[in-house]
């Protein structure tokens, strides 16, 4: 069985760098997947999926480099869909706002979206603020501890199962969950992915990044409920063949993740 895996793999390194020059899909796939004759990627405005270059506005992104890529293989233009929490995303789904998404999946998020399988597994873990007597992962969980999630994001949904004794703090979005006033507030610790809160400590001076995780949130990608069978089919290939021929390892590293890790072959 291992070596039929890994054989069938190989095909799909060949077929996946044979095709640089060319996109490989059909009308059908292209149709379901952009409708408009584009592709318009959704993604949360954070540093794990995207970031903005202050001096163009450029968006970059391990969410940039793979919608560009699925977008180039099915032959139609690029449109990055950025939103500031993962309830507009929802939202976005019901109203036709995009076509692709790439976000943490789960029970509530599956019930509007056909995911793939995961393409990254993201640690999620705490932020202290400065002069919170907190040292590790264990100290968290406190009475009088006020812990800042993202409204709706995996953080809130695991410490709104988990959590015994600390106050969850809902933000509505990323700039807002950083924001120094907000959490010098509001908030003892912040909950996220680890990626955006390496990303995001320098605002808060003083702030450390505890060591450990609470959570491995799986990612992966999806179109809205209703769309023809082929376009999930189509975005749960790209996925599998993303991974095994190293794009998505290109795109964490050319975007320096850190706190995260290429998901396993389906």
């Amino acid at each position: 069985m291992r070596i039929a895996r890994w054989f069938v793999i190989g095909v799909l390194a060949l077929l996946f760098a044979g095709c640089a020059s060319t996109p490989t899909s059909t009308p059908e796939a292209q149709q379901a997947l952009a409708p408009s004759g584009k592709l318009r990627v959704a993604f949360l405005s954070a540093p794990l999926y995207v970031v903005k270059d202050p001096a163009t506005g450029e968006l970059k992104g391990q969410a940039v480099d793979l919608g560009k890529e699925l977008a180039r293989r099915i032959g139609v233009p690029f449109e990055p869909v950025p939103y500031a929490n993962a309830a507009a995303i929802l939202s976005g789904a019901k109203s036709g706002e995009w076509d692709v998404v790439l976000m943490g999946i789960n029970a509530e998020r599956a019930a509007a979206i056909d995911f793939s399988a995961p393409y990254l597994d993201v640690e999620q873990g705490y932020l202290v603020r400065a002069g919170v007597p907190i040292s590790t992962m264990a100290d968290v969980d406190r009475p009088g501890i006020r812990i800042a999630v993202i409204e709706k994001a995996g953080a809130d949904l695991y410490h709104s199962s988990n959590l015994k004794n600390a106050t969850l703090v809902r933000a509505k979005s990323v700039d807002q969950l950083f924001d120094p006033v907000f959490v010098s507030k509001q908030a003892d610790v912040v909950a996220a992915t680890k990626s955006t809160l390496f990303e995001r400590s320098g605002s808060q001076p003083g702030s450390r990044v505890l060591d450990g995780r609470f959570l491995v949130e799986p990612v992966g990608m999806g179109v809205p409920k209703g769309r023809k069978p082929i376009a999930a089919l189509y975005v749960g290939n790209f996925v599998e063949e993303a991974k095994a021929v190293n794009l998505v390892k290109t795109a964490i590293d050319r975007a320096g993740l850190r706190g995260v890790a290429v998901a396993p072959l389906k």
